[in-house]
């Protein structure tokens, strides 16, 4: 039967059906919803339809909201109280450096006792989600943008060879994945915003307040001391500045090879801070970078708690993410360790806030940053897993009823455009697959070690200790981590403890997709560090596991606003809340601080080799004489990184080594001469003593530690 012979509803059949008849039939029978509208021929009918459902459903919320209030409002919340200060102290048990993790669990399950039992009479809630609304997919898109994109994305596939960018191939491949975005975007009709009242003027000039005073204190958390925070560079980072540099030279990688192979994300982006900031080829531009990146995943953080909670949750997940010690120190290194973080946190806003709303537009931006973020950091690698795990628990939801089709529409698009944005590194794996993989196959499987036991059991303690980190032990990487303490601090870890349970409890109770998929996106997002089976002893490392940090810092801070939330309404009650949770954030503050630049700090002065104080010996040289290639470091087991110094001294493409079995090969040098060693590489002294009689050997006395001292023997004439 065509659409002009379907018989409108008995409620409908009057000559001007009322919006709220429309919205009543969209919510039973879609088909007959889309009937009637085609019956108005009014496309500001249907707006107006949109916009009232959208209002409806908001507005069932606030019912669900007040419902699940309750008691709240009269008396102490004291079971709520009660759980969050033995929350507290049994995840104080677990500091180091002597953890008590028995009497721990016994605090913690008495904590979650009394958090259950406040959760139950509707004392302590974790904030609503926000509801689904029922927008349809039209299923249409532009079939001439669309052949374009598929064509511009062969020749661009065709050209991206010799793993080189170059200005046609870019050009190609943008042209391809802006020509699909706009094959694929629809119109959506733009809600009509109510003038703000006086008094909701001053409440949003507040919150705008509070937000801009939260960026600055995160702001000063990133970039506080990013020049000596950490203090010395290593050899990853030699390998790093050497990819810059070499870009320069015309070596304009795709991917850079060097070193078991880096994605190309960083490189360029650490050429760009060295111009602007005029830092040049240095270990201080790779900081800048990361850091940097590490202040541009904030919003997205902002905006998924946002989705998931409202904009107090928001807040919060802003506010925790930003102070971690965890995410800080990822940020801080100068290596591609935050764009993992990064790129999950877009990834997963825009495709819970697709999915809740239907709107494919949310839809195509997930599929942008899940391709994009696969030039990042190779554990992102493992993100369109979490991606396909979203797509199949909404799909096994009520929540996804009347839109199944949709989804499995959807899912292809974010296939379809995250192909074409992966598309330079598709070709690159497609030439080099050995290459390419050989970084994760190196963790994952015996292609450079044999696996130190049945990989079956492997995996299951590494799952162990990878859900361990986040509130007892992080591992034992110390350049990116505070070895064996809990990945969060004491407020937060026990934050994500309560949070954790109460979606739990909610999933059942109320069967929602988003809550369960919260929980299980943060094993997923610590795989990349689970799955090192060769090396076991890599996990958990926090690197690898940073795109957890973002679902890991929104669960700590929905039971925040729930514990908020819990002391009721009336302006007395609401500041006791808000002053309980500055209370606890401030505490969370200043321990992160201590973490970071404190402890961190001076652990990684300990432990990382002085290659600063050698370049300032070589800078000086160079001053003094006008050259260094009559400079040498002679290498030894477990010293330092002889291409280090260089970097320090502005000479990123040399390596300075000059192993003592060749130290005749220096005879043929001009003078003046200068080797550095190590105190107690007698046997390299002794040679030098024998090459240059007359030479004259001084022990520089290292500013950060006597153990740090080194060498210096110079030959004159």
């Amino acid at each position: 039967m065509s659409d002009e012979q379907t018989p409108l509803p008995p409620e409908l059949s009057q000559e001007e059906p009322t919006v709220l008849d429309l919205f009543k039939l969209a919510t039973r029978d879609w088909n007959s919803f889309l009937t009637t509208i085609r019956s108005l021929n009014d496309a500001e009918r249907l707006a107006e339809v949109e916009r009232a459902a959208v209002e409806e459903a908001h507005h069932q919320a606030e019912v669900v909201v007040e419902a699940e209030s309750g008691d709240q409002g009269k008396g102490i919340p004291w079971r709520m109280l009660g759980a969050i200060l033995l929350a507290l102290f049994a995840q104080l048990q677990l500091e180091p450096p002597s953890p008590r993790i028995p009497l721990a669990l016994g605090l913690y399950a008495l904590a979650l006792g009394l958090a259950l039992w406040a959760y139950f009479v509707n004392e302590w809630r974790l904030p609503s989600l926000q509801p689904d609304l029922p927008r349809q997919d039209p299923m249409t898109l532009r079939i001439i943008p669309l052949l374009l994109s598929a064509v511009l994305s062969v020749v661009a596939f065709i050209d991206l060879s010799n793993d080189l960018f170059t200005w046609h191939n870019v050009l190609l491949w943008l042209a391809a994945i802006g020509t699909f975005m706009w094959a694929m975007w629809i119109r959506v009709p733009r809600e009509e915003r109510t003038p703000l009242t006086p008094e909701a003027r001053r409440k949003a000039s507040i919150w705008i307040a509070l937000l801009v005073g939260t960026a600055a204190l995160l702001l000063f958390f990133r970039l506080y001391r990013i020049d000596s925070v950490p203090s010395e560079p290593f050899s990853d980072h030699a390998e790093k500045i050497l990819d810059v540099y070499e870009i320069t030279t015309g070596k304009t990688l795709i991917f850079f090879p060097r070193n078991t192979g880096r994605e190309a994300i960083q490189m360029y982006w650490t050429l760009l801070m060295a111009t602007i900031f005029n830092t040049g080829f240095s270990f201080l531009s790779l900081k800048i970078g990361t850091a940097l990146i590490g202040v541009l995943t904030l919003p997205f953080v902002y905006l998924l708690g946002k989705e998931m909670g409202g904009k107090r949750v928001g807040l919060f997940a802003l506010f925790l993410f930003g102070i971690a010690y965890w995410p800080n120190v990822i940020a801080r290194i100068g290596l591609r360790f935050p764009l993992y973080p990064m790129f999950v946190a877009p990834t997963l806003f825009f495709l819970l806030r697709g999915l809740r709303t239907r709107n494919r537009n949310d839809i195509l931006w997930t599929g942008f940053f899940l391709g994009l973020g696969l030039h990042g950091y190779s554990p992102f690698r493992f993100a369109p897993f979490v991606v396909v795990a979203a797509f199949l628990l909404y799909l096994l939801h009520a929540q996804s009823k009347g839109a199944r089709k949709q989804a499995i529409w959807w899912l292809t698009l974010i296939v379809i455009l995250s192909v074409i944005v992966f598309l330079p590194l598709a070709r690159y794996w497609m030439e080099n697959p050995e290459s390419f993989s050989f970084r994760a196959f190196s963790r994952l499987g015996d292609v450079e070690t044999p696996l130190p036991g049945p990989a079956w059991q492997i995996f299951l303690s590494n799952l162990w200790n990878g859900v361990r980190m986040f509130n007892l032990d992080d591992g034992e990487i110390w350049v990116n981590s505070i070895p064996h303490r809990p990945a969060l601090d004491v407020v937060t870890g026990a934050l994500f403890v309560i949070g954790g349970v109460f979606l739990l409890v909610r999933y059942v109770r109320r069967r929602d997709w988003r809550d369960l998929f919260l929980l299980a996106a943060v094993p997923l997002l610590i795989m990349p560090s689970v799955l090192s089976l060769a090396f076991p002893g890599e996990n958990p490392a926090l690197n690898r596991s940073g795109g957890a940090s973002v679902v890991v810092m929104l669960i700590a801070a929905l039971a925040l606003d729930g514990l908020v939330t819990g002391f009721g309404s009336g302006k007395r009650r609401e500041v006791i809340g808000w002053g309980l949770a500055g209370v606890l954030l401030a505490a969370s503050s200043f321990q992160n601080y201590n973490l970071v630049f404190n402890t961190f700090d001076t652990q990684f002065k300990a432990g990382a080799w002085n290659t600063s104080e050698m370049g300032m010996v070589i800078r000086d040289f160079r001053a003094k004489y006008g050259e260094t290639d009559t400079l040498w470091i002679v290498p030894f087991p477990y010293w330092v990184d002889t291409r280090l110094p260089g970097v320090w001294a502005g000479v990123p493409n040399r390596d300075f080594a000059l192993f003592k079995e060749n130290l005749t090969d220096s005879l043929s040098a001009p003078f003046p001469k200068l080797f550095i060693y190590w105190p107690e590489d007698t046997e390299a002294e002794a040679i030098l003593k024998s090459l240059y009689p007359q030479g004259t050997i001084t022990r520089y006395s290292s500013k950060v530690d006597p153990s740090k001292d080194f060498m210096i023997f110079f030959a004159e004439k």
